[in-house]
């Protein structure tokens, strides 16, 4: 079973994650959900981006770091929107690491891509935060990493949280499907 360490998006933490959290624990797995805000969270993504800056980028990288270094150097690295992007800070440093799940956002590649590094992604289509030819580029640059890229039709950026506009509960439902797939799969 896949050891995870899920990194919450640019609101905080929220629910959802615990929710997502509970569901691949509910399936073995052992999930870290690291606090990067310290408690505090945010009802949409214009207070989100202040709360950010409020909280500062040295605490949030502390708080990340501590939480993947008290990982096991094979632990999956996960993240929803901004908790993606995190992901990009520290997987060129984890050579051992079972994969990567990112949910609602992408980052960079490590130079060069771990080849074989198994990658699941998870995105709207089409995302309100990114245009197309950014996930193209983004695709197109996986050198020899083992890539899932699922898109949902319709769906708000962070279509998992069901207090949110963007909520779609189809597109939960497949992507939550196809992410403990991915991890049964590791």
């Amino acid at each position: 079973m896949a050891h995870i360490v899920l990194f919450h998006s640019i609101l905080g933490l929220r629910p959802v994650e615990g929710e997502i959290a509970a569901v691949f624990e509910a399936d073995g797995h052992t999930v870290m959900l690291p606090d990067l805000f310290d408690g505090q969270s945010a009802d949409n993504y214009d207070a989100a981006f202040a709360l950010r800056k409020e909280v500062g980028t040295d605490a949030i990288m502390a708080r990340a770091r501590a939480a993947v270094e008290a990982a096991p150097a094979e632990a999956v690295l996960s993240g929803v929107s901004f908790g993606a992007a995190l992901v990009g800070e520290f997987w060129a440093d984890r050579p051992k690491m079972a994969g990567a799940l990112l949910y609602a956002g992408i980052t960079d590649w490590m130079t060069p891509p771990t080849p074989g590094l198994p990658v699941s992604v998870h995105i709207a289509h089409p995302d309100p935060f990114d245009d197309e030819d950014y996930f193209a580029d983004w695709v197109a640059n996986k050198g020899e990493a083992d890539l899932q890229m699922h898109r949902y039709d319709g769906a708000g950026h962070y279509f998992l949280d069901p207090s949110l506009d963007d909520y779609n509960q189809a597109a939960a439902k497949l992507c939550l499907d196809r992410s403990r797939a991915f991890l049964n799969g590791l």
